[in-house]
């Protein structure tokens, strides 16, 4: 990138889109941040359409500070970024690429920063937009529809699925905007294998954190869970092989335990934050995507199976709660 920050644009201002959006903007990059667009959103309406000026605060474990932003509505404002943050949930993928793809700059990289190892390839089958893949790993949440609390981690990794002449450099210059924002950013020339590891860290600590409604460094203390999570990370592992994915040579186990015993052990997952704010839950991207790709390739899948079904469970269940409150 060069020495002037480009236009960015998060589409998606959830607790990740407002991190890394904001630790970009706090650098001094002009960033506007897309709440979610509204179905069928057209050219019309011209309030809508226009961005406004105002504060997004970073409740950090290393600072606290408010930045400088342009909030939107309207999928138009990614028309003048040369780099778009797509941090829309999972199950939002498509419709979000297709709203926006109208407006792109035919220069503009977009970077998908979202849960699942599937993505990108959605989003080129939805829009034709040839996005950059990225592996994410923080720890964040919404306090406050202006408000992001980071409680741990903050850092990426970027790589092309496919290097073509025409993309070498997307990565490196991606990497390169980040790491002038402070967020350590890799270039993986295995992203894939990135993204599976990302995924299968997932699924050992998401669904768990969910339907426990606990941190995760109560689920690294409770031996039965310990079990539970070698199970999940031996389908993935099973399923990914199958899958001919490049798995990094890795303890998978050992990580996952550090991961919630240690930097993340005071953070829930974002599924059981979804889960707690009533939202759908990116579960059929996590542990239901492999169960199903175990089924195509022949892989048993039971613990990941049984543990999305729980997710799902809870998920209808505290929906139907919800729709009787509003009709008593």
């Amino acid at each position: 990138m060069p020495d002037s920050f480009p236009q960015v644009a998060v589409v998606g201002a959830g607790a990740v889109g407002c991190y890394f959006g904001g630790m970009l903007a706090r650098a001094g990059a002009p960033v506007t941040l897309l709440r979610r667009p509204k179905a069928g959103a057209g050219e019309g309406g011209a309030a809508s359409s226009t961005p406004t000026a105002g504060l997004l605060h970073l409740d950090s474990i290393h600072f606290q500070e408010s930045v400088s932003v342009q909030w939107a509505a309207h999928p138009c404002a990614v028309r003048d970024a040369g780099v778009v943050l797509f941090c829309v949930k999972a199950q939002d993928t498509e419709e979000a690429a297709r709203q926006i793809a109208p407006h792109l700059s035919n220069s503009a990289v977009v970077v998908s920063l979202q849960n699942g190892v599937d993505n990108v390839e959605r989003i080129r089958a939805a829009s034709q937009i040839h996005a950059l893949p990225a592996v994410v790993y923080v720890a964040a949440s919404m306090t406050a529809p202006d408000r992001v609390k980071h409680a741990g981690r903050g850092d990426l990794v970027v790589g092309e699925l496919t290097v073509s002449s025409g993309n070498a450099d997307r990565a490196p210059r991606v990497a390169g905007l980040f790491e002038r924002a402070g967020v350590p950013c890799v270039v993986s020339d295995n992203i894939e294998g990135a993204l599976w590891q990302k995924l299968i860290m997932n699924c050992a600590g998401n669904p768990l954190s969910a339907i426990a409604r606990v941190p995760y460094g109560v689920i690294a203390g409770h031996e039965p869970s310990r079990g539970t999570i070698a199970g999940v990370i031996d389908e993935c592992v099973a399923v990914a092989r199958a899958a001919g994915v490049r798995l990094p040579e890795m303890d998978f186990y050992a990580a996952a335990m550090k991961l919630v015993s240690g930097d993340l052990s005071k953070a829930t997952s974002s599924t059981e934050q979804d889960m707690a704010r009533g939202k759908r839950t990116e579960i059929n991207s996590l542990n239901g995507y492999v169960a199903r790709r175990g089924a195509e390739l022949g892989v048993l899948t039971p613990v990941n199976s049984t543990l999305a079904s729980l997710v799902k469970l809870l998920e209808e269940s505290a929906g139907r709660e919800r729709n009787a409150e509003r009709r008593s």
